[in-house]
């Protein structure tokens, strides 16, 4: 069985938090992992918003070198940001993710498998190199909301479906196949 739809509940699409949007399409994709759905069944653009924000709260909590640490650098959920940037229309936004990018490029792999297996505090050069506090700027971050733009995104895609909770559980259990507990 395929499916192609981004699921959000009813009471965060109503919110005015944008946050809880993207809250919702976590949990959601998270649920669906956690019932073994296949990641087949989760729409791409679903994925590419829950990295998306990974991408936000990792910068938002602790700079670029933070993220490029947490995630490893990994290269397929670097091309899932570049794209989730574009796609929602954070030029700005793009154009300091790959500046960034370039600066983790130009590094040698001896000193980023370094970087990536030592201790992210403390003394740490290669942290304070990758860090750039632009994102935070009102030139940057002020124009262009990544929460609010990958909220807006969400509830504006043509696949999303806003449906109250039980309704997206009951989906999710013809996916699964089976009763999935609620808490």
């Amino acid at each position: 069985m395929e499916f192609g739809s981004i699921l959000i509940s009813e009471t965060a699409a109503n919110s005015k938090n944008p946050q809880d949007v993207i809250n919702s399409n976590i949990s959601i994709v998270n649920l669906m992992r956690e019932e073994k759905i296949d990641d087949e069944n989760i729409h791409e653009d679903a994925l590419m918003s829950y990295y998306l924000d990974y991408y936000t709260s990792q910068y938002t909590q602790g700079n670029f070198a933070q993220f490029v640490y947490n995630s490893g650098w990994d290269k397929e959920l670097n091309e899932l940001i570049e794209e989730g940037l574009q796609l929602i229309g954070a030029e700005k936004h793009l154009e300091l993710f790959r500046t960034q990018s370039k600066k983790v490029s130009l590094m040698s792999s001896v000193k980023l498998a370094k970087f990536l297996k030592g201790k992210l505090e403390g003394v740490n050069p290669i942290r304070d190199a990758l860090n750039n506090d632009a994102f935070f700027s009102p030139e940057i971050s002020g124009e262009e909301n990544l929460v609010a733009l990958n909220a807006a995104f969400l509830k504006s895609h043509p696949d999303t479906q806003i449906l109250p909770v039980e309704e997206i559980f009951t989906i999710l259990e013809e996916l699964a196949g089976r009763e999935i507990k609620r808490e």
